[in-house]
């Protein structure tokens, strides 16, 4: 039986809601409820009774939106991939706060989602989802905290944990191809302070013109599908291309045999003309743990199959190469013996040409205006200024015509008459033609590997394309960046590039299998689908007491199809 009390405490009378019960034959209160006072009963009467205020409109007091659908969806990859525990067991620490495995892969999420510095993560993290996740306060993730964590991860211990993750993956996705690795390196920028001295970071050239900050070098080992990183090293920024190769491979060959368990693989590195050099070859082809390679060649570095007509040439068969034609032929370079392909791809030629026609009306543009110039200084129009020279006038044209090609197109006839300098041009469409002809379209690669068919070849090296895109999303300052780096140290910036190629492993790993569930998608889509799945709470009725309920953005049909794909909702809500 319920009936309502009173009870007296500090001169205020307060109210309660008691039921009770018969007990031995004794009424006794068993349950009680607060009522509140008189005030605080007459109050939620009046609201209750008032219609239009007991809508639910009018009792939704206030929401808040946190990120969810990508946060969520790389936590749940990283779960299922076990990267924390994983992380954890090379760290052994104290259980006290998040563990080091937490913060590097806070740090991952945050450089997918929405790249700051540590300095900002406490504060990124109270906007995400992420302390639902790991049960742990987003200010447990200050920049102090994450790099008291860090700095425990030794070079050693890092490359260990590297390793063991891409085991990992290659275990649990049993299908990732490995047979032929791509290789590429480039550099990056940091702001680190000159004075220090650092063994990683040194001046060099790059190409965005900031020679005068510090670089870091970035190799890169990645599958030709879906450009997993399987490795990654860091080398002094001012090591240029071809010297970093041999530093490299000798390297990453050393980590790839330990990474297959020591069995005999056959492995096909890629890389560009930037990497070509005598000992180069001889780095990979030799020790033991040789690997394969397909390269490609700069125009003069095989003479013999530039010679080639290309009426010679024989089709190639097979999806992806309608139109193209090559021509196969064993050459010396580098000091080996090599299989040496020229490839003539007709949409390359079409590119290519556009391109040229469009320098060649520049070009047009420029000289005519040169021209004109002369002319006027001729009839006397132009009096002032410094009188050209037969000398100046050639040092002004080959300026103009230091854009590719140019020279070999335009005819320029400079010769001085009745105390005047001038200048006749035109464009040879002949030597278009022939440029088109012998030239364009056309591209040359060389490899160790006799047993792989034309269209084998090219394939491979196509294969390495992805990883271009791949330092280029890296570079990207919005999501899935590298830089710019503020760290003072060797090992915090290798912890940081660490972070950073995990995160872009993290992605790729997504597409993949999101790819393979029917659902193609880059990476920078994903991103951009899945956050807009926010975690909303919406607060209702007694503001000083206000009941909360948790619902999600719905977002895109993608976005819709992938949280019903993995069941993110079911799992982490």
């Amino acid at each position: 039986m319920g009936h309502i009390i009173s009870k007296k405490i500090d001169g205020s009378t307060y109210y309660y809601y008691v039921e009770s019960k018969s007990i031995n034959g004794k009424p006794r209160n068993v349950n009680q409820t607060y009522l509140g006072t008189a005030a605080k009963i007459l109050e939620k009467a009046n609201k209750r009774a008032n219609g239009p205020n007991n809508s639910l409109q009018n009792l939704a007091l206030y929401s808040v939106e946190y990120d969810y659908g990508m946060v969520t969806l790389l936590h749940d990859l990283a779960k299922r991939l076990n990267l924390v525990g994983l992380i954890d067991s090379f760290v052994p620490q104290r259980r006290q706060g998040a563990s080091v495995g937490t913060y590097i892969l806070t740090a991952a999420i945050n450089m997918v989602v929405a790249p700051t510095s540590t300095s900002e993560l406490e504060d990124w993290c109270q906007k995400t989802y992420l302390p639902c996740l790991t049960d742990l306060k987003a200010t447990d993730f200050t920049a102090q905290n994450f790099w008291n964590k860090a700095k425990k991860i030794d070079e050693e211990t890092l490359e260990a944990i590297e390793d063991e993750i891409t085991s990992k993956i290659l275990r649990f996705y049993n299908n990732i191809d490995v047979s032929n690795i791509i290789y590429d390196a480039t550099n990056l920028f940091t702001y680190i302070d000159p004075k220090p001295e650092s063994d990683l970071t040194k001046r060099g050239p790059y190409k965005s013109k900031r020679n005068d900050l510090r670089l870091d070098g970035l190799s890169l080992m990645v599958s030709p599908d879906y450009s997993i990183p399987l490795i990654h090293e860091n080398y002094p920024g001012n090591m240029n291309d071809a010297k970093g190769f041999v530093y490299m491979v000798e390297r990453l060959k050393y980590r790839f045999k330990a990474l297959t368990g020591g069995k005999d693989t056959s492995v096909t590195m890629v890389f560009d003309p930037g990497s070509d050099s005598e000992e180069n070859i001889k780095t990979l082809i030799s020790g033991d743990n040789p690997f394969h390679y397909v390269g490609g060649l700069k125009k003069g570095q095989a003479p013999e199959l530039w010679a080639i007509p290309k009426e010679d040439y024989l089709p190639l068969q097979g999806a992806g190469f309608a139109g193209q034609s090559a021509y196969r032929l064993m050459i010396e370079v580098f000091g080996h013996r090599a299989t040496g392909l020229i490839v003539h791809n007709p949409k390359l030629e079409a590119g290519q040409l556009q391109g040229i026609r469009h320098n060649i009306n520049k070009t047009r543009i420029k000289l005519t205006e040169l021209h004109e110039r002369l002319m006027k200084r001729a009839r006397g129009e132009t009096v002032k200024g410094k009188k050209p020279t037969i000398d100046s006038l050639n040092k002004s044209v080959d300026d103009i015509l230091k854009i590719k090609y140019m020279k070999d197109i335009f005819e320029c006839d400079i010769f001085e008459k009745d105390n005047n300098i001038y200048l006749n041009f035109c464009a040879s469409d002949s030597a278009l033609e022939r440029i088109r002809h012998d030239i364009l379209g056309k591209t040359v690669f060389f490899t160790d590997r006799a047993d792989f068919s034309n269209e084998e070849i090219i394939g491979v090296y196509r294969s390495a394309r992805p990883i271009e895109r791949a330092f280029r999303q890296m570079k990207d300052t919005k999501r899935l960046t590298t830089g710019p780096m503020f760290h003072w140290t060797d090992q915090m910036v290798k912890i940081h590039l660490f972070t950073c190629v995990l995160a872009y492993r993290m992605g790729c790993l997504l597409v993949k299998e999101l790819t393979e569930q029917g659902l193609p998608i880059s990476i920078n889509e994903l991103i951009e689908k899945m956050s807009e799945v926010k975690k909303i709470e919406t607060f209702f009725g007694d503001p000083d007491n206000p009941k909360k309920v948790q619902t999600y953005t719905l977002g895109s049909e993608f976005a819709q199809q992938a949280l019903s794909l993995y069941q993110l909702p079911q799992k982490y809500f």
